[in-house]
């Protein structure tokens, strides 16, 4: 199945409204067949060429959705808050997007979770204009600076809204700027349209290979995630409404499957050998050498075995509840934003 590029319009005029309860969408069906008896599932990607979703491509590159009997459909935004916001919806059935969402959305009376987790930490790279680093040397300075993110509500603005809070900068004193991720995050950069922005591989190879940006709080692997964000940040995932998992926990259960096939698949393979089963597009504009040499720096920011982290729910919350008023002193019940029952199934 080819990845499409898809505009939901529609859903991110909700977004922006903050209106995710009058976007509708009703109830979840059951997942309906397609002419050879598969299931077909519509999943959202904020940024399909994104190495923190690539088991996504990979699971399909590798055959694994098709053997569980599933057709999954894939689209793309390059937000993730694009993707949940089409989910609640009811344009699609699924996204790979943060585990972050989950309580978000919890907070605001949609119910959500994770199924299976394939990142355990966001891969996330906060970047300087490399003619601002001498004046920003921590988020610290942010006060008075325009901070890329890939969208507004988006977990780049969540995890830029806890940096300001975290270092004394509150968020009226900083503005965070909607730039996407890939060409038009580069763009953005290189227009002088920010002055620092939270971005992830391959693009942290382009700005820095450019002479663009800096790295300056770098959350590629557990221990910088840690240092960071205070413990470990569970990220990446595939999550539902619990509605549609309640309706079809069988579809939930082959996508667990397919998805902790493809984590051990990656733990038994290079950087290299990776890379080899991905689209040539993926790298276009960087090589593929150095998109390889991102990969392998970054592995270890991937799921051994897709189960959520004992404490990752708690930073998460934690994170969230420093800046969020839809979060910070509400009751979130962390135990209905993730399951780890398929994936058990699935071992």
């Amino acid at each position: 199945m080819t990845p499409v590029r898809k505009s939901v319009l529609t859903a991110a005029a909700c977004a922006l409204a903050l209106s995710l309860t009058a976007c509708g969408g009703g109830a979840a069906k059951t997942a309906p067949k397609n002419a050879a008896g598969q299931s077909t599932v519509r999943i959202m990607v904020g940024g399909l060429d994104k190495q923190i979703y690539l088991p996504v491509t990979l699971t399909q590159k590798l055959g694994y959705f098709a053997s569980e009997g599933l057709d999954v459909r894939l689209s793309d935004e390059p937000a993730g808050v694009d993707a949940e916001t089409a989910m609640v919806a009811g344009q699609v059935d699924a996204v790979v997007g943060f585990y972050d969402h989950t309580i978000d959305l919890q907070s605001k009376g949609k119910s959500t979770e994770s199924v299976v987790q394939l990142l355990q930490a966001p891969g996330e790279v906060e970047m300087v204009r490399a003619d601002e680093a001498g004046a920003i040397r921590s988020p610290a300075d942010f006060k008075g600076r325009k901070l890329g993110v890939t969208g507004l509500g988006s977990s780049t603005n969540f995890l830029t809204q806890y940096l300001e809070e975290k270092n004394g900068v509150r968020s009226s004193e900083a503005t965070s700027v909607a730039v996407g991720a890939g060409s038009t995050f580069v763009a953005a950069m290189k227009n002088k349209q920010i002055d620092a922005g939270m971005t992830t591989e391959p693009t942290i190879s382009v700005l820095q290979r450019q002479g663009l940006a800096r790295p300056l709080v770098d959350m590629r692997t557990v221990a910088g995630a840690k240092a960071a964000l205070g413990g470990t940040y569970p990220s990446s995932c595939l999550y539902m409404t619990t509605d549609y998992i309640r309706k079809n926990p069988e579809v939930a259960r082959k996508l667990a499957v397919a998805f902790v096939r493809t984590l051990k698949w990656i733990q038994g393979h290079s950087a290299a050998q990776i890379a080899d089963r991905m689209p040539a597009g993926y790298y276009a504009g960087i090589g593929k050498e150095l998109y390889t040499k991102a990969l392998e720096d970054e592995k270890g920011m991937y799921s051994p075995d897709g189960l959520m982290p004992a404490d990752g729910p708690r930073t998460v919350l934690s994170v969230l509840s420093a800046w969020d008023p839809s979060v910070k002193g509400h009751r979130v019940d962390l135990s209905k934003t993730y399951t780890d029952e398929f994936v058990k199934q699935a071992r």
